[in-house]
């Protein structure tokens, strides 16, 4: 009987006190995670009529939160995904059915206000834009994937408020005689970066180079796959699929060779996609479907049986999307490997979810992992520089010397809450930081007229495909009511108030256009008295 070191994991759910409660999930259709998060803060995609939004809350602010909190709500479209840069705390991509991705800055504080202005704009694609993905060693280097069929690569370090022109456009539907097959589900880049794996809406699995976009590999078209992840050191790759009977099956794949797998196991007949987490220091895979309230657990390993299960954690509420926190922001010493950010539509509850283990010695649990600095640059990577992630420790208060000291030092906001100083797990406890002086905080809440000028209508707008026709333009009403701008009432007496007055110009109205009305008629009839 096998006996695993991790055998005695377990999945334990946030007390009610440490969830998010009152959050207006997106009722997006796509099959994203429309959750990310970081040691400072959590994103969430949420429900918007006329335009596109998500949440942003410091990664403390748990309990109920307030209908009328700030929020990011510059797209005019629905947004689609949102991933946290993981060498910046504080700067989230987000991608929209306007056919843009805008780069946000998020201040120290916080989101005080809500923002409308985003730092970066990339226009590229001709429709809507499903996927983004961060590089995991170079910085400021961000893939996206779009209904055009292109996946471009984009520096977001470039100067300019707008970006038309990406670094790299991935994959073309030019010259490509079924170029709705490349529509992507998901996109993984190998851990240096030097690879990339996708998988398309004709359920295969693509290994490309991602510099010059050539398809090195294709898998098999009997394995119908969905969700791709790279297994760190294992160099092997596991998809989430279906099966020809339809049943949910898992398929483990050599890094080197498509043509067979080397592991497949059907799970069940659930019809909800399958999402693959895996952990590279502890070689454990998380499956989480879509609509289920399990989350199973394995062990993954180079040999056969390759795949091997530990347990599953339970809930009778459904998620729509997880979030998972970075190993830097997870608490150590209480033996947490794993966290979930569950997003549970019936409840509007985000449910933080510990994958926790009974250990003694926490070495063999905790290696030196990916922190948050890179190891090159976006032209460094563009120019054929490979390199691997910049190691950190998990032990409090322990520095490790970059391996790559010609790399420039992260400077912004990043810098003013280093991870690093607090210990593990009171990283994210933002009042464990010095408070920031009043000044600061003034100018945070202003930031967006003071920093980013605005720029008018030049920042809506798309590159029309030179290989499709022109889409239908969006007609969208921007987003509802700014806070800032028109408060909304918060009492009874208050709410009553602005329906009499409105009442009170509409009956202005009125009379206004029955006075216009008047003399027209008169008019009319002095010319008939006339004739």
């Amino acid at each position: 009987m096998f006996c695993s070191r991790l055998a005695q994991v377990r999945g334990k759910p946030a007390s009610r006190d440490h969830c998010y409660h009152d959050v207006s999930i997106t009722r997006s259709v796509h099959d994203n995670h429309y959750c990310s998060v970081n040691p400072c803060f959590i994103a969430v995609v949420t429900e918007c009529n006329g335009g596109g939004s998500f949440l942003v809350l410091p990664i403390n602010h748990t309990g109920r939160v307030d209908p009328l909190h700030p929020r990011v709500c510059g797209h005019r479209g629905r947004v689609l995904d949102v991933k946290w840069s993981p060498f910046n705390d504080h700067q989230v991509a987000s991608c929209s059915e306007d056919c843009t991705v805008k780069i946000w800055d998020v201040p120290v504080c916080g989101v005080r206000q809500s923002l409308t202005q985003a730092r970066k704009t990339l226009i590229g694609h001709s429709r809507r834009v499903g996927l983004i993905e961060w590089h995991p060693t170079a910085k400021d280097l961000l893939l996206s994937s779009a209904y055009d069929y292109k996946v471009c690569l984009w520096d977001v370090s470039q100067g300019g408020a707008v970006l038309r022109c990406p670094v790299r456009v991935v994959v073309s539907p030019a010259g490509q005689p079924r170029a709705a097959e490349l529509l992507l589900l998901s996109a993984c880049f190998s851990p240096d970066g030097s690879r990339l794996a996708l998988t398309s809406k004709d359920r295969r699995l693509r290994l490309l180079d991602p510099r010059t976009g050539a398809i090195l590999q294709v898998s098999s078209p009997s394995y119908r796959v969905c969700k791709v992840v790279y297994l760190g050191a294992l160099k092997m790759l596991l998809t989430t699929g279906f099966s020809c009977w339809n049943q949910r099956q898992i398929t483990l794949w050599d890094a080197h060779d498509l043509s067979e797998p080397l592991y497949e196991e059907e799970l069940d007949g659930t019809g909800g996609v399958l999402f693959p987490f895996f952990d590279p220091d502890t070689n454990m895979l998380y499956l989480a479907g879509k609509g289920d309230g399990n989350i199973r657990y394995y062990e993954v390993s180079s040999e056969k049986p390759f795949v091997i299960f530990l347990n599953q954690f339970r809930s009778q509420l459904p998620q729509k999307g997880l979030g998972v926190m970075p190993k830097r922001g997870l608490d150590v010493r209480s033996c947490e490997l794993f966290r979930f950010y569950r997003l549970v539509t019936c409840k509007q509850l985000v449910e933080p979810v510990s994958m926790l283990v009974e250990r003694t010695r926490k070495e063999d649990l905790y290696p030196l992992t990916a922190g948050h600095s890179a190891s090159m640059t976006a032209q460094q990577w563009l120019s054929g520089l490979n390199r691997g992630p910049v190691l950190m420790s998990l032990r409090p208060r322990t520095r490790l010397a970059n391996p790559y000291p010609d790399t420039p030092p992260d400077c912004g906001l990043e810098t003013q809450l280093d991870p690093q100083a607090c210990p593990i797990g009171l990283v994210a406890v933002h009042n464990e930081v010095k408070p920031v002086e009043e000044a600061f905080l003034q100018e945070q809440e202003a930031y967006q007229d003071a920093k980013y000028p605005r720029t008018g209508s030049d920042l809506w707008g798309w590159q029309p495909d030179e290989t499709q026709a022109l889409p239908r333009a969006y007609c969208i009403i921007p987003h509802c009511c700014e806070p800032e701008e028109t408060p909304p009432p918060h009492t009874e007496s208050q709410l009553l108030q602005v329906f009499y007055k409105q009442q009170e110009e509409i009956r202005e109205l009125r009379e206004e256009l029955n006075q216009k009305e008047v003399p027209t008629h008169t008019h009319q009839r002095w010319i008939v008295f006339i004739t």
